[in-house]
């Protein structure tokens, strides 16, 4: 790594995100069956600041935490919390850093802010329907508990993301 400060710069953020998403999981709101956190900031971030790298500490992230260490909501750990209601969720954490940070390579507001809130619903979509399959819930519910109550939240952190990542990018 000596010398080579694009790989360095990319180690030290993947560890950064990580540690980041792993906080995000302790900041949260109680909810059933998906409490309220602010992981999906983070990752969002995480796609605005490093791109398309972005999959590294995202991925590493769910891969740590099903390996048993205690980064996911709260701290806790397992295959478990990803066969669990909030599997779909961590899942969607990859498929949206990685929409949002191809669409962060662009240099145009309108896309980066498309690719923001595409990868933040593919988050919730993954979510919701691993909802039903998981727990037997019915699309309706599932949609309410699992996608509808988290838009308002999810808009905001759409927003901030972007705000903070026209400066980072």
């Amino acid at each position: 790594m000596f010398g080579d400060l694009a790989r360095s710069r990319r180690v030290a953020y993947t560890a950064a995100f990580i540690g980041l998403i792993t906080l995000g999981g302790w900041i949260s709101v109680p909810f059933i069956p998906v409490p309220f956190t602010l992981q999906t900031f983070f990752v969002l971030l995480a796609a605005a600041v490093m791109k398309r790298d972005a999959v590294i500490p995202v991925t590493l992230y769910v891969v740590l935490g099903v390996l048993g260490l205690p980064v996911f909501h709260n701290g806790v750990a397992g295959m478990g919390i990803l066969l669990g209601p909030t599997g779909g969720y961590l899942v969607g954490f990859i498929l949206a850093v990685l929409v949002s940070g191809f669409a962060y390579e662009s240099g145009k507001a309108v896309i980066r802010i498309a690719g923001l809130a595409s990868g933040d619903l593919l988050i919730l979509l993954c979510g919701m329907a691993w909802l039903i399959v998981s727990t037997g819930m019915a699309p309706a519910a599932a949609f309410v508990l699992g996608l509808a109550v988290f838009i308002p939240g999810e808009a905001v952190k759409v927003g901030a993301v972007y705000y903070l990542g026209r400066d980072l990018s």
